[in-house]
Formats: C-alpha cells, sequence, structure tokens
C-alpha cells in the first residue's frame, strides 16, 4: 500500500513538473495556437511571426457598438451594394469595394490593411497639410480610389465604416505602426518603368479576372465588382494613391495575381514596376487635384502631376528612374 501511494505521488509530482514547464514556456514564447501543424518549423513560425494580426470577429460586442461595427464590415466588404451606382442606400461611388483594395476587409497583411489607422490618426496629411482624421480619410478614398461622392458627417454609413476600421486596430499601441502594415517596400528600378513590357505582362497575369480591356467581371447581384476594372471609366481617378506607380506596383506584386500573399510572389520587381506603368498608362477618370500638395516639397518622387520642387519631368515623376 506504501509502495502504490508512493508510486502515485511521484506520478502526480512528475505531471505537475511537466505542466509547470509547459506554462513557463508558454510565457516565454507567448501565447500560441495549434492550428494542424504539420513540423516543429510551423509551430515556431506561428509563435515568433511578428506581423499584425486582425481581432477574431467573435470579439465585436454584442450592442450597438458591434451592430455599428459589424455594419462598418458589411460596407467594406460589399460598399457597392449600398453606395454604389445601383446602390441600397444612395448612389456614390463607381462600383467599387473598399475591400477591392484593402484585401480581406483591410486585414490581409501587406495588402493595405487597416492594423495602423487607430494608433495613427488623427494626422498629418502631408497632400492636403491639414490634420486630418479616421472620417475624412475614409471621403478622401471614396472621392477618389471610388471615384464617388463624399458622404456627410451624421451619415450611419460614414460611422460604421469608421468604428469598424478603428475597431481593427483596437489592441495596436498609440503611435506604432504594425509589422505589415501598408504596402512593402520594392527595390527601385535604375530604368524608367515601361508600359510596352507592363502590357506583355498584364495580358499574361491579369486579363483573366480584369479583362483585356479593363471591363472586369460583375458579382453575380449585378451591384458590385468581383474583379474590378482598373483603368477606364469605372476605375480610381487620377487623384487616387494607386494611380502612384510606387503603391500601385508594391500592390501587385504582393497581392496579384488574386490570392498570392507577400510570402509567395508570382511577379518579378521588374514586372511589377511594369504593369503598373501599363495600367497608369491607359485612361482613368479625371479628378481636380488642384488644391493637393500645397507644399511641393512634400509630393512624393512618383506624384505624376507638376509643379515640383526638383527639375524632373512629369514623365520622369510618373515613370521614373527614381534613382538620383
Amino acid at each position: 500500500m506504501l509502495l502504490t501511494r508512493l508510486s502515485t505521488l511521484l506520478n502526480i509530482t512528475l505531471l505537475l513538473t511537466i505542466g509547470i514547464f509547459i506554462a513557463l514556456a508558454a510565457v516565454h514564447f507567448g501565447a500560441f495556437t495549434f492550428s494542424n501543424p504539420t513540423s516543429a518549423d510551423a509551430i515556431i513560425k506561428e509563435v515568433i511571426t511578428p506581423y499584425w494580426h486582425p481581432p477574431s470577429l467573435n470579439e465585436i460586442p454584442s450592442n450597438e457598438e458591434g451592430d455599428l461595427i459589424r455594419y462598418g464590415r458589411e460596407l467594406i466588404m460589399h460598399t457597392s451594394v449600398y453606395l454604389g451606382p445601383k446602390g441600397t442606400v444612395k448612389p456614390s461611388s463607381n462600383g467599387m469595394n473598399c475591400r477591392n483594395c484593402h484585401l480581406d476587409g483591410g486585414t490581409k497583411t501587406f495588402g493595405y490593411n487597416y492594423s495602423a489607422v487607430a494608433a495613427t490618426y488623427p494626422q498629418l496629411r502631408k497632400r492636403s497639410n491639414t490634420i486630418i482624421d479616421v472620417k475624412e480619410r475614409i471621403n478622401e478614398c471614396i472621392e477618389r480610389s471610388l471615384n464617388g461622392t463624399r458622404l456627410q458627417q451624421g451619415d450611419i454609413e460614414l460611422d460604421a465604416m469608421a468604428a469598424y476600421i478603428l475597431w481593427l486596430g483596437k489592441d495596436v499601441p498609440k503611435g506604432q505602426i504594425p509589422e505589415g502594415a501598408g504596402m512593402k517596400t520594392l527595390v527601385l528600378l535604375d530604368r524608367p518603368a515601361d508600359p510596352v513590357k507592363g502590357k506583355i505582362v498584364f495580358d499574361q497575369h491579369c486579363v483573366e479576372c480584369h479583362g483585356a480591356n479593363s471591363e472586369g467581371e460583375m458579382e453575380s447581384n449585378g451591384l458590385e465588382w468581383k474583379y474590378p476594372p482598373v483603368f477606364g471609366n469605372h476605375s480610381y481617378n487620377v487623384g487616387a494613391g494607386l494611380y502612384r506607380l510606387e503603391k500601385f506596383a508594391s500592390f501587385v506584386k504582393y497581392n496579384m495575381p488574386f490570392g498570392i500573399s507577400y510570402e509567395s510572389p508570382v511577379l518579378t520587381d521588374e514586372e511589377a514596376w511594369d504593369v503598373a506603368a501599363y495600367v497608369n498608362s491607359m485612361p482613368h477618370p479625371a479628378k481636380d487635384i488642384s488644391a493637393d500638395w500645397p507644399d511641393i516639397t512634400l509630393k512624393p518622387f512618383d506624384h505624376p502631376f507638376g509643379p515640383f520642387a526638383d527639375n524632373w519631368s512629369e514623365e520622369r515623376h510618373k515613370y521614373g528612374p527614381f534613382i538620383k
């Protein structure tokens, strides 16, 4: 009987020791979830990855605030259903959805995600040289990327989109930009980006979704683009961020063809620059940008419209080379 008790005690002690070891390991490496890892490397990668991860949708509260956040997400995912040319709320945009650029509802790594918004707004907007808040930034996107009409203060749609975007970044410390936000930096070419070479890339990799003439593909509901036009009357206008070559090239390098990630790019750097040059050499809707960049010394190197603080031509500012 004594030996049995001693054996039981030793087993309990061993189990407690193992439990303490596991707990200490969890504290050391940070909490993580086993998601059917296929190797030790898969586990380690999940533990130490530096990139931002969005909060779970299950964390959205079950109250009026949560309802607003959920409506905001719905608007980001299906903007045109509510605000497009045939929108159920009001016609305000060109049929594109916010998620067409802010991939996976603004949660994809290096896919124009919203991770840094809550932590960095209000902020100085160099393009207008004014301090703007999240709602003003949303309206900028509607006016430029969606080639639409601004929402008004007090519109529940504007409140809802802001609520969702701010909720996504709720855990990011104020003033910090998490890893994986924005766009991944591309190496600058030592030559101008070439629209002719870019058309070859477009024909090879882009026409399947966007169409040979950028006609795009509509969702079955006929209210929103599944694959939006990337040039032409139904695309973003010349005041949009994607009309800058660096932004477009980085976006396609790490997100296109649709479905790839920054970890498995298909295009080379040169192909990304060239296809960006082709797309932005094609017609886009006009936009009055005369009030943009009141301080021309703050203009980005790839802003394609003068005047400039340097002696580069508009052609060089649009296509490069951007290396001085």
